[in-house]
C-alpha cells in the first residue's frame, strides 16, 4: 500500500452540513484538489478554490449531474437524514493489483494514449481492500489529477520537461458502479476501474477524464464510508495514491519500449502485433 508522501493516513473531516446557510438546489461538486487537502466551496458569494466536478463514467459509474432531481428532493429533506453514518472502527489498507506490471511501465515511463471518443487505461486500475467494516457501507472513487506543472516532450528516447503545463479541465471523479457497497462485498474481490476512460476531448459530456497530451498525470484511490452518494459532500475522503501508477498521455505512443509492454501485456493490442507478411499495423491500442 502506497499513500502520496504528503497525505495524512486519513483524510480530515470535512463536514458541509455547517456551512449550509447559503443552499443550492444541487450538492455543490466534490473533489479532493491535486495537494491532497480536503477542500470546500460553495455557490455564489460562498465560492472559493474549490471543488471539481463529482461525475462518473456514463457507462458504467455515476453521472452526478443524472441526479439533479434526486439531489433537489434531497434538499428538501430534514439536513439530519443526510448526516454520515454514526461513527465505525475500521482501517483500511489498500494494495495495488499487478504492481510489478505497473512497475515495468513505470521504469520506462508509462503512458496512456487519450482520444475523443474515449480510451481506456492500461495497465488498468485494480486494488484489493481490506480492514473495512464489514456491515458498513462504502463509497469507491477514483480520480486523475495532475502530477506537476510540467509539459513533457519525447525526445532522444528519453521525456523531457518542454515548458509550462497547459491549463487544466477540472477534474472528474469516477465513482464504481457497485457503490455504495458493504466492506464484506468490497473485499470479497479485486476492485476494477478498468471502464474508466481518457479524452482530449475538452467538450466531452459522457463523465470521460479529460486530460491534455504530453502532460503528466498521477491516478488517485478515495475509500469513503456512506450508505448514499448524495452524502458524498458530508462524508471523509481516505485517499491512496500509488506512485507506480503515474503516466503521460499521449495521442500516439512515443517510446517503443511502452509500445512493445503493450503487445507484451494487453490483449486487446492487436493492432501492433505481426501481421503474417511481418509488418506492424501501426493503429492506436
Amino acid at each position: 500500500m502506497a499513500y502520496h508522501p504528503f497525505l495524512s493516513h486519513r483524510a480530515p473531516d470535512f463536514a458541509m452540513s455547517a456551512m449550509l446557510g447559503h443552499q443550492h438546489s444541487f450538492f455543490p461538486a466534490l473533489a479532493l484538489p491535486p495537494n491532497g487537502a480536503a477542500a470546500l466551496s460553495l455557490p455564489g458569494a460562498l465560492g472559493k478554490p474549490i471543488m471539481d466536478q463529482l461525475v462518473g463514467v456514463a457507462e458504467t459509474g455515476l453521472h452526478f449531474s443524472s441526479l439533479g432531481h434526486q439531489a433537489a428532493a434531497a434538499h428538501l429533506r430534514p439536513l439530519k437524514t443526510l448526516e454520515p453514518e454514526e461513527e465505525v472502527e475500521d482501517d483500511p489498507k489498500v494494495h495495488l493489483e499487478s504492481k510489478e506490471l505497473w512497475e515495468q511501465f513505470h521504469k520506462r515511463g508509462t503512458e496512456m494514449v487519450i482520444t475523443k471518443s474515449g480510451r481506456r487505461m492500461f495497465p488498468p486500475f485494480k486494488v484489493r481492500c481490506t480492514g473495512l467494516d464489514k456491515k458498513a457501507k462504502y463509497i469507491l472513487l477514483m480520480d486523475i489529477v495532475a502530477a506537476d506543472d510540467c509539459r513533457y516532450k519525447f525526445h532522444n528516447s528519453r521525456w523531457m520537461v518542454a515548458g509550462k503545463a497547459d491549463p487544466e479541465m477540472p477534474k472528474r471523479m469516477y465513482i464504481h458502479p457497485d457503490s455504495p457497497a458493504t466492506g464484506e462485498q468490497w473485499m470479497s474481490k479485486v476492485v476494477n476501474f478498468h471502464k474508466l476512460k481518457l479524452t482530449n476531448n475538452i467538450s466531452d459530456k459522457h463523465g470521460f477524464t479529460i486530460l491534455n497530451s504530453m502532460h503528466k498525470y498521477q491516478p488517485r484511490f478515495h475509500v469513503v464510508r456512506a450508505n448514499d452518494i448524495l452524502k458524498l459532500p458530508y462524508s471523509t475522503f481516505r485517499t491512496y495514491v500509488f506512485p507506480e501508477t503515474d503516466f503521460i498521455a499521449v495521442t500516439a505512443y512515443q517510446n517503443d519500449k511502452i509500445t512493445q509492454l503493450k503487445i507484451d501485456h494487453n490483449p486487446f493490442a492487436k493492432g501492433f502485433r505481426d501481421t503474417g507478411n511481418g509488418r506492424r499495423e501501426k493503429r492506436t491500442l
